[in-house]
Parts: structure tokens; sequence; C-alpha cells
């Protein structure tokens, strides 16, 4: 077979439409039409989820590479309500550094002339129109990367190809003390500490929550130890105490544990490898040797940092002696899984059993960790035998603004969590641009606070809670009140779209063909596998498990109304060249997340492109 021309189907790609209109283009308006010549990578996501959050990172080289070529577009298609305010994007475009045209699609009307069905979703179309690739989830862009060298000499070989600069017009920047600010910490001085998110930094503020005291980081996007000048971060968040007065640092996207030293202004790195951590790879071990993935908080509990690992859903800890006789701080130390099994839902129980949905924020009491699962938007607690449990929120697809009893009320994606003197918590309820309050002694939830942007993090400074008001640029001090400020009660059902199946029997096929010069490798036994789960468990009936074929027959239970199906799938092939005693092999492995509606008018077969096909 000659695989050096792949045959590709070719169609039409869609127009792009979006009520909210462009962003980062300079005020102007484009229709496919006007970028005929150049190779279009359409991105759908969403700044709710972490994976889409992993897909913006992973452009950035492509982008760079072929600038003259490539034109990515960013088509922001929401989840949340929040995420439709076009503010919002303008915002979230901002915070995340994305740095070509977005698209603000609130309707979802390009989402839904695509076919698309998960965040985040690539799409590549050719220099003369077509569609020639579209890839679910995270992870595929080396992928495209080959596919666009493909595409670049195709049409340069045509004529079809036209080279120069993209569409991209940069904002202007804002003059703002902090910018998008993170999380919080109140310094054994009376200072506060911020994640200073966008900035790559740490600033000490004074008291007053205003005055620059000291910036820590370079300010650009970077991975380096050294002085306060010199050291630098990638989206930092979460901060907490170590034992020794110095200060952990959930580096985000440099998916590391950092460490600052306020005495000597040191930053070090505690834990990771800067690479983001991936199935298959080790769960525990040497601190610096071991990838995470995406740490967006951090606590001391219990001897231990523990680490709200959004990008995989579980919590991690981090354990300074363990492994290691040198001093806190020191290369020393190891890392492991405490909780979560990748799986994205809320199921509580063991913490090997448990389910997660992008845990955010962590508050540390004698007697319990609690936990923002912003997902879930849910409010979760874990004791000091593991087992994880749920104070509010029901699942991925309620969300909403409710007081009461704990059964009934509802946020919209908190990202932090603060213990209060009384053994209560206040939430920051982030897309709700509210403060709240759980009261573990009633079962009762109130509001505290509302008109405040994207809260992201609460601290406790003397008889105020200072508030990081992420979407503000500002910390904003308020006196906890006698009487809580009273709202109308609003509930959401989740708006994104899904696949309606018909109860019964459903076919689900994961579709892999090896990539041009490679074969499957079936040397060794079977090199492929399929998991499959569901939430809630209840959906199916039969074909929950794993086993080596691609293709499965399950059973959808008729009482289940809706739910996600989840499909991990993983195939491994090797490079077909038989005079090569040593070819070179690939493991290539996706996870969906899928959320289908049972309907008597659905489909009864599921198909999904795993990675690795060409075309």
């Amino acid at each position: 077979m000659n695989h050096s021309a792949p045959r590709r189907v070719r169609v039409r790609a869609p127009e792009l439409t979006g009520k909210g209109g462009w962003l980062n283009t300079g005020g102007q308006q484009y229709s496919l039409a006007d970028l005929r010549g150049r190779i279009v990578v359409l991105d759908f996501w969403t700044f709710c989820c972490v994976n889409c959050l992993h897909v913006l990172d992973e452009l950035r080289a492509l982008e760079e590479k072929h600038r003259d070529t490539v034109v990515v577009i960013g088509v922001h298609s929401p989840k949340f309500v929040h995420e439709a305010e076009h503010q919002a994007v303008v915002d979230a475009v901002e915070r995340y550094g994305v740095e070509h045209p977005v698209l603000d699609d609130p309707e979802l009307a390009t989402w839904k002339q695509y076919a698309v069905r998960a965040w985040p979703t690539l799409v590549v179309i050719d220099p003369e129109g077509y569609v020639v690739a579209q890839h679910a989830g995270e992870g595929h862009v080396h992928a495209i990367e080959r596919l666009v060298t493909e595409l670049e000499a195709e049409h340069e070989a045509k004529g079809t190809l036209r080279r120069g600069d993209g569409p991209y017009v940069a904002p202007e920047p804002e003059p703002t003390v902090l910018r998008f600010p993170g999380k919080a910490l109140v310094l054994p001085s009376g200072n506060l500490l911020v994640s200073d998110t966008t900035r790559h930094q740490l600033v000490e503020l004074a008291a007053d929550g205003e005055t620059v005291v000291r910036r820590i980081g370079a300010g650009v996007r970077g991975f380096a130890d050294g002085s306060c000048d010199a050291a630098a971060f990638n989206e930092p968040q979460g901060l907490a105490f170590l034992e020794d007065g110095s200060v952990v640092v959930a580096d985000t996207v440099n998916h590391a544990l950092r460490r600052w030293d306020p005495a000597t202004g040191e930053v070090t790195t505690l834990a990771g490898t800067g690479h983001q951590w991936m199935q298959g790879r080790p769960t525990s071990g040497p601190a610096r040797e071991v990838d995470l993935s995406s740490p967006w908080d951090v606590a001391w509990w219990q001897g231990k940092v523990w680490i709200a690992m959004a990008g995989v859903h579980q919590l991690w800890v981090y354990d300074p002696a363990g492994g290691s006789d040198q001093a806190l701080g020191s290369e020393g130390g190891t890392v492991a899984v405490a909780a979560g099994t990748t799986n994205e839902g809320l199921v509580d129980g063991p913490g090997a059993e448990a389910w997660f949905a992008q845990p955010s924020g962590l508050a540390a009491t004698p007697d319990r960790l609690w936990l923002a699962d912003s997902e879930t938007s849910a409010l979760r607690w874990v004791d000091p035998d593991g087992s994880v449990h749920t104070a509010v929120g029901t699942g991925l697809f309620d969300f909403g603004h409710r007081d009461g009893a704990a059964e009934q009320a509802l946020f919209q994606h908190p990202l932090g969590v603060t213990a209060l003197p009384d053994g209560s918590v206040a939430v920051a309820d982030t897309y709700n641009h509210a403060l709240r309050r759980y009261d573990p002694a009633t079962g009762e939830v109130t509001t505290l606070a509302t008109d405040l942007r994207e809260p992201s993090d609460a601290v406790l400074h003397g008889d105020d809670i200072v508030v990081v008001e992420s979407a503000r640029h500002r910390l904003t001090r308020l006196r906890l009140p006698e009487e809580t400020v009273k709202v109308a009660a609003v509930a959401h059902r989740t708006q994104r779209a899904a696949t309606e199946v018909a109860p019964g029997r459903l076919r689900l096929d994961v579709i892999f063909q090896a990539p041009a010069g490679q074969k499957l490798d079936t040397r060794y036994g079977p090199s492929t596998r399929l998991l499959v789960s569901s939430t809630p468990p209840e959906l199916l009936l039969n074909g929950e498990g794993a086993g080596q074929d691609l293709s499965r027959a399950l059973e959808l239970n008729p009482a289940v109304t809706e739910g996600v199906l989840h499909v991990s799938a993983m195939a491994a092939s090797c490079d077909d060249d038989p005079s090569n005693d040593y070819p070179a092999c690939h493991v290539h492995q996706q996870d969906w997340g899928v959320p289908v509606r049972l309907t008597a008018e659905g489909t009864d077969r599921l198909p999904l492109v795993l990675a690795g096909l060409d075309a």
C-alpha cells in the first residue's frame, strides 16, 4: 500500500457564525473565504474545561512553527450560563493568553454545524476550504502538526497555499496592579501573597491589599528556579504554607509544585518534571521524577501537601519527608495519588473509588479537607481515613444559584473554599459572582455577598474576609455579615449538546487506523484496549469494564434518561519496515466523556475516532 499520498474525504467546511462576534482581530469580522489559502485549525473550547486549557498550551508551539501558513481559530462554545456572557469570554481570552482569533459562539451555532460532540475538539481545514481532520480531546497536536506539514507541501505544489501574516491582533494591555489573580495567602507579617496568574508572578501586597511590596518571578511564561527576579512561573494558582514557613505554589501550566522562601526570596522546584501526566505514566515516586497535571490548589493537611490535581480529576499528596532524609524544601520527597480514578464525575466513597471533576480549591481543618469540585458545581470533603463525601452538588449537569438545604442548594463552578472559625466554610462561587456559606451543623447554604466578579478564592484577614475578585483584578475586603444577602433562586441544566441514542443495545465502535508507515503491533499479543464506564453507573446494564476489542455491544438502561459514557481507548503501532530490526513504536490513547440522551428515535451506533488516522 502506498502511504505517501493519503486519501482524504473532502467535505466543504461550514461557515463560521457566532452571535458574540470575533475577538483578537482588532474588530475585524472574518469568513472562511477570507482565510482561503491558509491551513485553518478550529479549536472548539470553553474556558471552564481544563482539557481545553491543555489544548491551548499544546497549540502554542504549532502556532509559532507554522505562523505563516496556519491560522488557529478558537470557537468558544459555552457549557455554563456564565460562559455565554460575552465579557466573560473576553476575560478568558486574556486570562489564558490566547494569541489567535476567537469566535464567540454563545448559542453553539458553529458547534452544531461541525457536529462537535465534546470539549475540546480540533478541526483542520485545508487551504481550499475542505475539512480534512477532526479530533476530540487533548493530545492530538503532534498528529495535526504532521498533517499540517503534508498540507503545506501538497498545496505549495498546487499553488493553493497562501503565506503571510495571520489575522491575530493583540489587545492593548491594561495597567492594573494584578491581572486575573488566582489564589491568596496571609503571611505572618499580615501582608497578603497573591498568585498573579496571567502575569506569571506572585505578588506580595501590604495589609491594605493594594500596595505592592515585591513581585516574585520574571513576569513571563517559563520554568526556572532562582531569585525573585530570575525565577519563572506559568499561570501559578494555589498557595499554602509548609512547616518551615516557606510557601508551596501550584505552578499550574508548568505541571509542578514550586517553593518560595520569603526569607531569601529564592524559588525552587519541589515536584513535577514540567511535563503533563498522561495515562500509563507513574502515579507515585520521587517528587521530581513524576509528572503532574494542572495542579490548581494546595493545602497542608495531615503532615503532607494535598494537591487539587484538576487536570486528571484527582487528589494527590506531596510528602516532603517521603523517601528522603534531606531538609524540607530540598529536592527530596515523594508524590502519590490520594483519591480519584481519573474518571470525571461525582462519586463518593473510599478514595480509590471516588470520582472528581476538576477539583480546584482546598481548605484544611483538623478533621476535614474541604474541596471545591468545579465541574460538578459541588462542595465536597475528605475524612482523615481517606473517604470522600459530598455536602452540596449532584453531578456534572446541575448548577445554579439557590440557597437552602444542602440537598436543594446549587453552586455554579466554584473555584475556592475557605474554612471559617465557627466550623462552616465560605465558597467562592465563581460563575455566580458570589461568596456563599455552608454550615455543616445545619446543612444550610446561604449567600454572604454578591456582585463579585469571578471570585476564585478568599482568606480570613483579622475580622474580615478578603476575596480574590479575579475578573476585577483586585482583592476585595468584606466584613462577615450578620445577615445574608437574599437573591432569587435560579437553577440550570447544562447547555452541552448531548448525543441522542436509543435505549437498549448500542454499538460502540472506536475507529483506529495506524498512521502512514506504521502497523498495529501484535508481536506480543493484542495491541488494543477499551475501557467503558458511565455516569450514573446505572446507565449501563451491560458493557462496562475493560477489554481488548475496540468494538463493544453496550446495553443502556431505558429507565435512565441521560448521562455520560466514559470511554478510554488505546492502540499500539510500530513502524512498518521489514528491514528495520528495531522499529519505533507508538502508543495512541484517547479518553472521551460523551453526554448521551436516551430517546426512541436515537441512534444505535456510537463511532469514536482514535488519534492515529492520517486524514
